[in-house]
């Protein structure tokens, strides 16, 4: 699965989620951990369901969002979702949320547990408040000390809500035949877009 995707080092990802999982309280992560050899099932999307008690619309109060994490949308190109993940629920809005991109969902069983969860790389933010002209988090790809995009497996219940990003332009002219599909990968920093929906806002800001 993870050969098919690009990231060979699934596994190893995986036998580190599961250490987390069942040793919360545990500083010390040994090198290597345990491989864990276990069917696995990917899946191209994830719904969001939750309940807004200032938006009564819908089954008292419920709402959802699907969120994509697919090599191809609609038969066009590849559609990879941004996310908001829990960092620390004590902490009011954004202090208490990552921002994520999903590359895959998945599921797999161990010790008949079954862990439902995502691939994602993660962005890390950039300064300690939003941007005084857009009132905006700003945010950018994490990266290794080789150059890599920074990637791990979280835990499905950690995700909260999609996150969108908005490429920070500078003063360069954007060329006519540039695609959304690839506005993810073209810019080297984002705005986390709080006008998106007012769930969002209310969530993060």
């Amino acid at each position: 699965m993870g050969n098919d995707i690009g990231h060979p080092e699934l596994p190893e990802l995986i036998a580190l989620f599961v250490y987390q999982q069942r040793n919360p309280e545990a500083v010390d992560i040994p090198q290597p951990c345990p491989q864990i050899l276990e069917k696995g099932y990917s899946y191209e999307s994830a719904v969001a369901t939750f309940y807004a008690p200032s938006d009564l619309c819908g089954v008292g109060g419920m709402h959802h969002q699907r969120i994509h994490a697919c090599s191809s949308w609609r038969n066009g190109p590849p559609c990879y979702d941004c996310v908001f993940a829990e960092k620390d629920p004590s902490l009011a809005g954004f202090h208490g949320l990552f921002v994520t991109q999903v590359i895959m969902f998945f599921s797999f069983s161990y010790w008949n547990i079954c862990y439902p969860c995502a691939l994602v790389w993660w962005f890390s933010v950039i300064g300690e408040k939003p941007c005084p002209n857009t009132g905006m988090w700003m945010v950018e790809p994490e990266f290794d000390e080789n150059g890599e995009r920074v990637v791990s497996v979280i835990h499905l219940e950690s995700i909260m809500w999609p996150a969108h990003l908005i490429g920070i332009y500078g003063n360069d002219h954007i060329p006519c035949d540039f695609k959304c599909t690839d506005s993810l990968s073209a810019f080297a920093a984002f705005y986390v877009n709080k006008y998106s929906d007012y769930h969002a806002f209310q969530l993060a800001f």
